[in-house]
């Protein structure tokens, strides 16, 4: 049974790789357990349904198998994104390979997932469910999941509009499960900045589109490469949920990225047939504000290493500045502290 704290002892670095439409897969999945965080990739990404089959026990096997030739490494477990939505017409049969797999991270998204809930626990998983808000929050809770995935502003994709300093601060006095927290996250200073909040993990996405082992075109990498926070949208034309997407692929599909219309959450559709009129969008790419920190697009391993350094500095940084600022430091102390010291 994986619990919140052999969660955290299974990972080099406290970060949940978040499952990301069409470009996560198994190669990328494998590469972030591999090197010590949670990969993850959305059910509906192995088409037709029963590839998922086939991915699930890919990952499951090439994972068992790293853990028996490196046994002191750490290797992360997986996660499977499932969308609670009614137009989602494979749910259940992708939750039925899930249970039969036992995969040990759920993540859900739109609706409060009690069902998936009591199919994820009846062999010891955990869910997390991703909110924009403290509503949406405290109805997620009430059904009984895991951990929380605070989706503030700046993050990629489907993306809310709160502050994490005002999102988390807000949920972490009465939610006692996990916290994961995602918003234009992109190095470990980041991942740093996210658990000195309050937060028990980062979630990261649009980082690991610009690797090697993700499934997004060159184009969509370069691009990601050459952006800045500047470049970013906030639209809800193309899935009728608002999200965060690159201006230059919108201006490149003939749109002008500074005059779009709205559109209605009625126009959400995860079928697995597909809906034509959307297939208009492929191109529009997703991307976090946190698109300025990416300059190179290298295997996962690396940037994860990477993020390791940088966490260190940044823990270092933080406890060197902290020591200033406490009681038993004569330097810093107020004058009637200090002559209580001497």
């Amino acid at each position: 049974m994986l619990t919140i704290e052999s969660l955290k002892n299974s990972l080099s670095l406290p970060v949940i790789g978040a499952p990301l439409f069409i470009i996560s897969g198994p190669e990328l999945v494998i590469a972030q357990c591999k090197a010590g965080i949670v990969g993850s990739f959305p059910a509906l990404n192995a088409r037709p349904q029963h590839v998922l089959d086939t991915w699930l026990k890919q990952i499951k096997d090439d994972l068992g198998a790293y853990k028996e030739m490196n046994p002191g490494k750490k290797v992360a477990p997986f996660a499977v994104n499932q969308i609670c939505h009614n137009s989602n017409d494979r749910l259940w049969k992708d939750m039925e390979l899930c249970v039969k797999h036992e995969v040990p991270i759920i993540i859900t998204s739109l609706r409060p997932p009690a069902d998936i809930v009591k199919a994820a626990h009846s062999y010891g998983g955990l869910v997390f469910h991703d909110v924009i808000n403290v509503r949406h929050a405290m109805k997620a809770a009430e059904q009984g999941i895991d951990g929380l995935i605070l989706v503030c502003t700046g993050a990629g994709g489907h993306a809310g509009t709160l502050s994490p300093f005002a999102l988390v601060r807000e949920v972490k006095p009465w939610f006692k499960g996990a916290i994961l927290l995602s918003g234009a996250i992109s190095d470990g200073y980041g991942i740093a900045s996210a658990i000195a909040l309050g937060a028990d993990f980062a979630y990261l996405g649009t980082r690991f589109i610009a690797t090697q082992e993700a499934n997004a075109s060159p184009e969509y990498k370069q691009m990601l490469i050459d952006s800045t926070a500047d470049d970013i949208i906030y639209s809800s034309l193309f899935t009728g949920v608002h999200g965060n997407y690159l201006k230059p692929s919108v201006s490149a599909a003939g749109l002008d990225p500074n005059n779009l219309p709205t559109a209605d959450k009625s126009t959400m559709d995860f079928g697995s047939g597909g809906n034509t009129e959307k297939k208009v969008w492929k191109d529009i790419w997703g991307a976090g504000q946190g698109v300025g920190g990416i300059h190179d697009a290298p295997t996962t391993a690396d940037i994860i290493a990477r993020m390791k350094s940088e966490f260190e500095q940044a823990f270092s940084r933080f406890t060197a500045y902290a020591s200033r600022f406490s009681e038993n430091d004569e330097s810093y102390a107020p004058a009637s502290q200090k002559r209580m010291i001497s």
